[in-house]
């Protein structure tokens, strides 16, 4: 039985628990176990055990971590993190209550996602050689992440016999081990059958890698790899400001929603437990349509010449390619 006079040793064995019963994401539970060793470093300065925490002392670390410039939403996941820790003691019989019972985190600003206009997307996606097996299997990746609202941990998961090319379905292991099925448009499709014809089998070199993206050696592509690669189109391509996978995703989702698709299916396809985290998308796209409507009722009455300090503002429309429709035609 653990003792939690220790606190190093009780953390790891809740994260190995942990990791054989949910099976987290390596990158959730890097997170958690770094909230956890955070909170342990501050009970040791401040001379308290994870017994001897109550909820004036945890307010006390929170005010710490305020004072640090702590993000809210850091601050947020240290306290779900550490508050699933002390129910999980409980639990196990190692504590008698829960010493956190009723502290609530600091209230989130809200903010909107960040999103590409179809136009830096359009941009981004034509930059890869597709003479060269890294350009086509870069040109596949990047597709995909639009067209599929894939989460970079998703796309690298994924092997050769999750991908259907003919009907544009992909089935994923996203959060938490679950699987679904997300659905693909013809340019991706195309875009991965030119890869697996050409790209693919010049990477992997004779070896029989299930995995469907390779790396020049012909093993699996890490998630840190798509990272750099999607940064780099990025900046090939002018787009203003860091461009990373998420962000394709963010885009997806509410350019999905911009052409009249239903929330609950945009829900589906990108793996949301909760309906209110997609909802998100909504706000961005009510913004958007503010901003068009401002734009289009200013240029349409002001009157000639008169300035009323409106910026034309990048308002998002297609290109008219349907990257998120079936993958025939």
């Amino acid at each position: 039985m653990e003792h939690t006079d220790d606190a190093g040793h009780v953390i790891e064995a809740y994260l190995l628990r942990l990791q054989a019963e949910r099976n987290p994401s390596p990158l959730t539970l890097r997170n958690y176990g770094a909230d956890l060793c955070h909170f342990a470093a501050w009970l040791t300065a401040e001379g308290l055990a994870l017994t001897t925490v109550d909820r004036r002392s945890f307010r006390r670390y929170l005010a710490a971590l305020d004072s640090a410039g702590t993000a809210r939403a850091s601050i947020a996941r240290k306290v779900s993190t550490i508050h699933t820790f002390y129910r999980r003691l409980r639990e196990r019989g190692l504590i008698d209550g829960d010493p956190l019972h009723g502290v609530r985190p600091p209230k989130q600003e809200r903010r909107l996602p960040k999103i590409l206009a179809e136009p830096a997307v359009e941009a981004l996606l034509e930059v890869p050689d597709a003479e060269k097996p890294l350009g086509l299997r870069d040109r596949a990746i990047a597709e995909l992440l639009y067209a599929s609202g894939l989460r970079v941990s998703e796309l690298v998961g994924l092997n050769i016999r999750d991908a259907d090319q003919d009907t544009g379905l992909l089935r994923v292991t996203g959060k938490g081990n679950k699987q679904r099925v997300v659905l693909f448009g013809a340019p991706a499709a195309r875009a991965l059958r030119a890869y697996l014809r050409n790209g693919r089998p010049a990477l992997a070199s004779g070896r029989a890698e299930a995995a469907l993206f390779l790396n020049r050696d012909g093993g699996r592509l890490s998630a840190r790899a798509v990272q750099r690669m999607v940064q780099q189109l990025g900046q090939a391509a002018g787009v203003n400001g860091v461009v990373y996978p998420h962000l394709l995703r963010h885009s997806f989702a509410t350019h999905m929603l911009d052409g009249g698709a239903d929330v609950r299916v945009v829900q589906e396809l990108l793996g949301h437990a909760k309906a209110s985290t997609t909802q998100i998308y909504t706000h961005v796209t009510e913004a958007r349509q503010r901003a068009v409507y401002d734009r289009a009722f200013f240029d349409a009455w002001r009157p000639r010449g008169a300035g009323f300090g409106v910026t034309d503002q990048e308002d998002g429309e297609g290109t008219g390619r349907d990257r998120h429709g079936p993958a025939s035609g």
